[in-house]
């Protein structure tokens, strides 16, 4: 039988967990730290401290990476619940009780990759407010929100165009995306996987591969996502994607694979100008994980 404590046990600081699920989730102190808006060094310091107080190392670390260890993951668990239960009980006394329905569009891309991240987060500091979501192309959207039925939509432009009314969220590059390994773009005529009409990363592809003179053939389409890549992993085909969107399993295919350069493409938002509290604290909460994008890469 455990004798029983003689003195309270500590407190943890829910700033340092913040710190320590921001490190877990970057895998850098360094990317950590500019989502906590703290120095690497005040970082590793929070990081000491909590080591200190329960005992146990949390990250094992080398010169290239940042992992848990088997306590930290453990921690990495209460961690998130005990956040999550923080601002549970904050937004009921600070947040004011927002009630509503919000009607939001996006492009299949960014609806399937990261809408449900960012409307997880939403949901937790803002429980009573209630997200419809309606995927389709840009071109689509932007009709429904002309048509008053959206409130807010996200939309992809080619760099070249830019929609009435709409916010630039993201600018990035758009490249060639071929399976590691794969041989799909050196063959002829080259085969690739494209999106329907309207796109903006298929006109920037079939624009550049004009430019080039090079002989192609669409040898996949699909206006899912899920789809392209399937078409990439399968080696069957080439698609033009944002650079973000790359996996662990794909190559960046340049200049020197014979690829042309096809340049970028804008994510934009665009929400109703008689936005209601509900409206407005959403997109609010999509600039925000945004700017964090901007600054960490990471969603």
């Amino acid at each position: 039988m455990n004798a029983p404590l003689n003195h309270p046990l500590p407190l943890l600081d829910l700033d340092v967990l913040r710190t320590f699920v921001a490190i877990a989730e970057t895998g850098s102190f360094t990317t950590a730290a500019n989502a906590v808006f703290r120095t690497p060094s005040a970082v590793s310091m929070q990081i000491k401290k909590l080591e200190d107080i329960l005992g146990r190392s949390v990250f094992a670390r080398d010169a290239r990476s940042v992992t848990l260890t088997t306590d930290g993951e453990m921690l990495l668990g209460y961690a998130r619940r005990l956040l999550s239960i923080n601002r549970e009980v904050v937004s009921k006394f600070i947040i004011p009780d927002i009630v509503g329905v919000v009607r939001l569009g996006s492009p299949d891309d960014y609806g399937e990759r990261v809408l449900p991240h960012v409307l997880k987060r939403f949901a937790q500091s803002h429980p009573s407010i209630a997200v419809d979501v309606t995927i389709d192309q840009s071109s689509n959207l932007r009709r429904r929100m002309d048509d008053r039925a959206l409130d807010i939509t996200l939309l992809t432009n080619s760099y070249k165009t830019s929609a009435l009314g709409a916010e630039v969220l993201l600018t990035e590059p758009i490249v060639w995306a071929g399976a590691k390994g794969g041989c799909a773009h050196l063959r002829e005529p080259l085969p690739v996987s494209l999106w329907e009409e309207g796109c903006a990363w298929r006109a920037g592809a079939l624009e550049a591969l004009g430019r080039e003179g090079r002989n192609y053939r669409v040898a996949y389409m699909s206006a899912h996502t899920a789809g392209q890549r399937a078409a990439i992993m399968s080696d069957l085909a080439v698609a033009p994607l944002p650079k973000s969107f790359l996996g662990s399993d794909m190559v960046e295919l340049c200049p020197k694979d014979g690829m042309p350069d096809i340049g970028t493409y804008n994510l934009a938002m665009i929400v109703a100008p008689d936005a209601s509290a509900p409206v407005k604290a959403v997109a609010d909460h999509i600039r925000a994980t945004f700017e964090v994008f901007r600054e960490t890469g990471k969603f």
